[in-house]
C-alpha cells in the first residue's frame, strides 16, 4: 500500500506546518483523497492555512485523534483550494465520515458560511 493509500484510509493524520521561525505545528485533521491527492478541510482564517500560504512544505503521519503519530512522516507540498474544490473537498469528508462528518460540516456552514472554510490539497513528495 503506498503513501497515499495508507494516510487516505486512516481516520485522522497529523499535519505538520511550519512557523516562519521554522517551528513545526503538528495539527489532527480528517483527510480523504482528493484528485489523486491526499485534502483535509479547515477554517479558511486558521493559522494553520496562514501557515501554508506562508511556506507549502508540509509532513503528514497517521496519528490519534489526539495528535500522536502512529506513523512516520512524509513530506509533500500543501496548496489552498478555490471555493469549488473547497465544496469537493467537504462532499468527500461528509461521504468518508458519515454523520459525524456531516455535522461537523453542516455547523461549520451554519456558523462561518461556505467561504468560511477551505480545502486544502496535499501533494506528497515523489520519493515517499
Amino acid at each position: 500500500m503506498g503513501d497515499l493509500e495508507r494516510l487516505s484510509s486512516a481516520k485522522y493524520v497529523l499535519v505538520t506546518t511550519y512557523r516562519k521561525n521554522g517551528t513545526a505545528v503538528p495539527t489532527p485533521v480528517w483527510s480523504v483523497v482528493h484528485e489523486g491527492k491526499l485534502a483535509i478541510w479547515t477554517v479558511t482564517d486558521s493559522w494553520k492555512v496562514k501557515r501554508i500560504r506562508n511556506n507549502p512544505q508540509v509532513t503528514v503521519a497517521e496519528c490519534t485523534m489526539r495528535g500522536e503519530p502512529t506513523s512516520e512522516a512524509v513530506p509533500g507540498t500543501a496548496r489552498v483550494l478555490d471555493d469549488q474544490g473547497a465544496s469537493r473537498v467537504r462532499g468527500l469528508i461528509n461521504r468518508k465520515y458519515g454523520l459525524a462528518g456531516m455535522a461537523v460540516s453542516w455547523g461549520s456552514v451554519l456558523r462561518r458560511g461556505k467561504s468560511g472554510t477551505v480545502g486544502i490539497e496535499i501533494s506528497l513528495d515523489p520519493t515517499s
